[in-house]
């Protein structure tokens, strides 16, 4: 088997190959970045880009360190490269990151293209290349809280008996058909690689695959009808499917889209078949680019075209309206974000998607912390019934976890009391906690969670940094930073709970900054709701005023 085939799971149980729990459990995640990959063998785990590592050779060297390290060490990774061990302290970070950060002039498509082939960087996601990623279970109350909310501003409150209308399904996208059907909605996400909604049949993210329209259009009508959830993946694309559904005359009652937008290897033109584009994409890639533009164009001005025949319709942060505006549409803004529409507020708050893994591998664990959640936040009825919802409709990928949308306090409140559990000898090991970028202090991105902010801060990506700093400061145990060529930034975080009374510090330092500093990115930009939040927590500068 050659060095770039391998199936990387990651390993369960008791037995440690590293010299404590909190490296064990940082190798694992990376372990189990791969097992829950869109394409392993090049190292590849979402949007047909985003990478674990540079490549095989400094996977292995990142596993050897992982084992060497001590605690009081910390390991330096160079965009999935590992570049060094140093003397640091503790309860220091064991890692610490810096993936696909380029000069702003030199952060372009193309230059980030031309750096990737000389294996100088490599485009890290979100939480790919900080092994944070936990599968479509990542996603799905993200998706599905952002459906609920479209439900409550929009429907009363339930998607049940409404027509929802997407793109994409994979490794971003694949949550959305199981999310719809969690909001009630009869669910079609459009995939253009049929691959990808077979997978997503197989693990119990989709109930249904269609290769043609009308096949596709009576499921979701009768389930619609009936006013019952059901999940269709049609094989199609956008730019095909829904000017198909204007020329019908036919109106969802909501659209929005997760598609890969990714000149080469993500969006797939809709004027050429699918393995012609895969050989493009080897071959001559440049080719595909223009198609891919064109088609972009065309699938979001049927999308504003949709808005404006009475869809509810926003797009859902894959900055695709920006690629269709590069390439030359005139409307793709009429369609707004779906933070700026629904999220904001729980940011406000600090609320975003907080996640604990099983590092054992045992399902016991995540079960002993749902009926924990639902325990000790009865009075929570949003996290109660996500929590009620997810023990029946989601099914574990990878190592068992589970996302539940936690703000400032609460995040601390559950970690300690994990911990605890974890202490006292109550679950099979040690649990770590991480969150997607996607957070209320941790991304700059214009097209997704800072547009259209009160103050006009959109780029301004101070805030990703500085939380970076403050988590390491803290005493994370992994922190790392990453662009997404020119158009964002980001930082992700990682905390391992094994049970020690410094994991209990390090937690309530680290949870405690970095939900704060969300608050206090929202309340200087001058949101009521966070200024209100921050003064209830007694954030900020103390006797001054903020």
């Amino acid at each position: 088997m050659s060095a770039g085939a391998r199936r990387v799971t990651a390993q369960r149980g008791a037995r440690l190959r590293c010299k404590g729990w909190r490296q064990e459990a940082i190798l694992r995640l990376l372990e189990n970045n791969l097992e829950n990959a869109e394409n392993p063998d090049d190292l590849v785990v979402y949007m047909s880009v985003a990478k674990a590592a540079r490549d095989w050779q400094s996977y292995d060297r990142i596993v050897a360190a992982l084992a060497r390290l001590e605690n009081g060490q910390t390991l330096v990774m160079q965009s999935g490269r590992p570049i060094g061990v140093f003397a640091t302290r503790a309860e220091g970070p064991l890692v610490v990151m810096a993936n696909g950060n380029l000069v702003p002039a030199w952060s372009s498509d193309d230059q980030v293209e031309a750096f990737v082939r000389q294996g100088l960087t490599i485009v890290p996601g979100f939480t790919a290349a900080a092994w944070q990623y936990i599968g479509s279970q990542g996603i799905v109350q993200g998706t599905y809280e952002t459906f609920m909310a479209c439900a409550r501003q929009h429907f009363g409150g339930t998607l049940a008996g409404r027509w929802l209308v997407t793109g994409g399904c994979g490794g971003m996208g694949g949550a959305q058909p199981l999310a719809g059907v969690m909001a009630g909605a009869a669910t079609l996400v459009v995939e253009a690689d049929p691959a990808k909604i077979q997978r997503r049949i197989d693990t119990g993210y989709c109930q249904h695959m269609a290769t043609h329209l009308d096949g596709a259009l009576k499921i979701v009508e009768s389930a619609r009808a009936a006013g019952e959830p059901v999940s269709v993946g049609l094989v199609g694309n956008c730019a095909d499917v829904l000017p198909e559904l204007l020329a019908r005359g036919l109106v969802p009652d909501v659209v929005t889209d997760q598609t890969s937008t990714e000149l080469v290897g993500g969006y797939v033109p809709a004027s050429l078949p699918l393995e012609e584009v895969k050989r493009l994409w080897a071959a001559e890639p440049d080719s595909v680019k223009p198609l891919a533009y064109e088609s972009m164009r065309v699938h979001v001005e049927a999308m504003a075209e949709l808005q404006r025949r009475g869809a509810v319709v926003f797009e859902y942060g894959n900055n695709l309206r920006n690629r269709a505006t590069q390439g030359g549409s005139k409307r793709a803004f009429e369609v707004p974000s779906f933070v700026d529409l629904f999220i904001r507020p729980y940011f406000c708050e600090g609320i975003g998607p907080f996640r604990w893994i099983a590092v054992s591998g045992e399902p016991g664990d995540i079960h002993a912390i749902d009926a924990l959640v639902l325990r000790e936040f009865a009075s929570d009825e949003r996290i109660r019934t996500w929590i009620e919802k997810a023990r029946s409709h989601v099914k574990f990928q990878g190592l068992p976890a589970r996302i539940g949308w936690l703000g400032h306090g609460e995040r601390t409140r559950l970690a300690l009391l994990v911990n605890d559990l974890v202490a006292r000898g109550a679950l099979a090991g040690p649990v770590a906690f991480t969150r997607d970028h996607l957070d209320a202090a941790s991304a700059a991105m214009p097209y997704r969670e800072t547009e259209n902010m009160k103050d006009g801060s959109d780029a301004v990506s101070d805030w990703p940094i500085l939380n970076a700093l403050l988590n390491g400061a803290a005493g994370a145990d992994l922190v790392t930073v990453h662009q997404l060529g020119d158009y964002g930034q980001s930082a992700g975080v990682t905390l391992v709970a094994d049970g020690t009374p410094e994991s209990r510090r390090r937690l309530e330092r680290v949870l405690d900054c970095d939900t704060g500093l969300g608050v206090l990115r929202h309340a200087d930009a001058g949101y009521e709701t966070a200024l209100a939040a921050a003064a209830r927590h007694g954030l900020g500068l103390g006797g001054e005023q903020a």
